[in-house]
Order: C-alpha cells, then structure tokens, then sequence
C-alpha cells in the first residue's frame, strides 16, 4: 500500500486517504451498478447480512439516482412534467 498504491494515487491526484478498504467500497459500488441485486452483491462481499453491503459500502451513482427519479416521475399521472432540467424549454 505504502510502496505502490498510495504514491499512485497521489500521481492520479488523488488527494484523499486510500487505503484497502477503499477498493471494497469501489468493487460494491461497481457490482451493484452492473446490475447485481443485492444478495449477490453481499455474497461476492462476503458480508453477513444485505445492511452491511448495501448501507455501508455500496454508494448509490449519480446516473443511476437520476434514472431512477426519471422513472419515478414518469409513473405520475401529470402531463408535460419536465424529468430534466433542460425538458423546462421545451415545455415552456
């Protein structure tokens, strides 16, 4: 760690502390984003119980709060609500 990872990180301009569990968080995050549901998630983490993975290492992704907001507004019974910002000028 001390050797490679963390002088490769600084070259990166990665400022913040890196350390082993930095890579548990980043391989939860990437499982659940490609699509694996939680119990494989916990299991490939080998956690015991789905709280552990899901409220401490997995990190919901921008792109994927934003879809799930859009999908969540367009089950609204309301017409011409806009999902993103720039829907604003094409309804106004």
């Amino acid at each position: 760690m001390e050797d490679h990872i963390r002088p490769a990180a600084l070259r990166a301009g990665i400022t913040k502390r890196v350390g082993w569990h930095t890579f548990r968080h980043t391989f939860g995050t990437l499982v659940n984003t490609n699509g694996a549901d939680v119990a494989t998630t916990q299991a490939l983490m080998r956690h015991a119980n789905a709280s552990i993975t899901m409220d401490k290492y997995v990190q919901a992704v921008m792109a994927a709060k934003r879809q799930a907001q859009s999908r969540l507004v367009k089950m609204l019974p309301f017409p011409n609500v806009p999902t993103r910002l720039t829907d604003k000028a094409a309804t106004a």
